[in-house]
């Protein structure tokens, strides 16, 4: 994926990841989803893989503050793990820790941010960024749905409230000066955007997998 030395880093990895970045917010279940027409209990499993994802991605947060060049990026006001707790407490129950097996391409996902962590902190950056940057803008249409259509708002729900951050787009100004700053050269940049569009390609099949453990007459618009 190329990435221009002429624009801000910023711009040149939201332009290289566009495409990706369209083709999971219009996947099979996104769709069924943000259409109120899966059960509540489904809407649940993908709170399931997001266990797992974020798991990963905020382990590598504690182990990657204090790097001299990533560490900023592990802002504590975006953990989202508590949240999910929280989340799957009301959605399944005061068992919910009981059944936490991952798909095996949530696996898959999880898997390869925890290789990033261990061997290559920007490509945990791409993630980092993939997953944070689409919770603070797309992932709050389905915050409004939970409450819509489902009518779930507080636990149940809290993997999308960002409160504690403060005014969103003031901070989405900061990370984007932090990508901008940050002292990677233009091939380091280049690897950072593929992996960012591998990032989207591996939540695209975490969604496809889970589309399949819906029954049809869920998906059909």
């Amino acid at each position: 994926m190329s990435v221009s030395e002429h624009q801000p880093f910023s711009q040149s990895l939201r332009r290289a990841t566009a495409a990706a970045h369209e083709r999971a917010h219009h996947s099979t279940y996104m769709g069924a989803l943000l259409g109120g027409r899966l059960p509540l209990d489904d809407y649940a499993t993908l709170v399931v893989q997001y266990w797992h994802v974020y798991s990963a991605l905020e382990d590598g947060a504690d182990r990657l503050a204090g790097h001299p060049v990533v560490g900023g990026f592990a802002v504590d006001a975006l953990r989202r793990r508590d949240a999910i707790a929280a989340d799957l407490a009301f959605l399944r129950g005061a068992g919910w820790a009981s059944d936490l097996t991952p798909l095996p391409t949530t696996a898959a996902y999880a898997d390869r941010i925890r290789a990033t962590v261990a061997d290559w902190p920007g490509g945990w950056v791409a993630h980092h960024y993939t997953r944070y940057l689409g919770d603070l803008a797309g992932g709050q249409a389905v915050r409004v749905l939970l409450e819509r259509t489902y009518g779930v708002v507080g636990d149940g729900a809290r993997f999308y409230d960002f409160s504690t951050l403060g005014p969103v787009p003031p901070f989405r100004t900061r990370y984007r000066a932090l990508l901008d700053a940050a002292a990677w050269d233009d091939v380091e940049r280049a690897r950072i955007a593929d992996e960012a569009c591998h990032a989207f390609e591996l939540n695209i099949a975490m969604l496809v997998e889970l589309a399949d453990t819906v029954p049809p007459e869920h998906l059909a618009a």
